[in-house]
């Protein structure tokens, strides 16, 4: 059973038209219920997938930048857009976790590059390879 059951928006804190209201999966609302433990976002760029992503890791109090609960770098803003207009469902709450976004992994791959590592716990090549 997923943690996660459902994410929806609140109709009166939907501002049509307004970003990020205005991409068309958003533009009638969002109503999203996890039905397995993993489930795929796919679509082209700029159909939405990262923002609804941001979204419920924001309302999960994740930092957007990657990390888990602890990680406070970054960024520092409130709550975006579609995470002020939305409300999340859960099955079981949980409060650990972590936030992995492609640019995290690029960091992380490139701060390993820069201090010089012998990439042993990574078949010893650079992960950036």
């Amino acid at each position: 059973m997923p943690f996660l059951r459902r994410i929806e928006t609140i109709p009166e804190r939907v501002e049509p038209g307004r970003h990020p209201f205005n991409i068309p999966c958003l533009a009638g609302g969002l109503d999203v219920t996890f039905k397995t433990d993993v489930t795929f976002f796919v679509g082209e760029n700029g159909s939405g997938k990262s923002t609804i992503l941001e979204a419920i890791a924001e309302k999960c109090g994740f930092n957007l930048a990657g990390g888990n609960r602890d990680h406070h770098y970054l960024l520092d803003r409130n709550l975006s857009d579609l995470a002020q207009a939305c409300r999340i469902v859960w099955n079981r709450k949980t409060v650990e976790g972590f936030f992995m976004r492609a640019e995290t992994f690029f960091n992380f791959a490139t701060y390993l590059d820069e201090i010089g590592s012998t990439f042993r716990a990574y078949g010893h090549k650079s992960l950036h390879e």
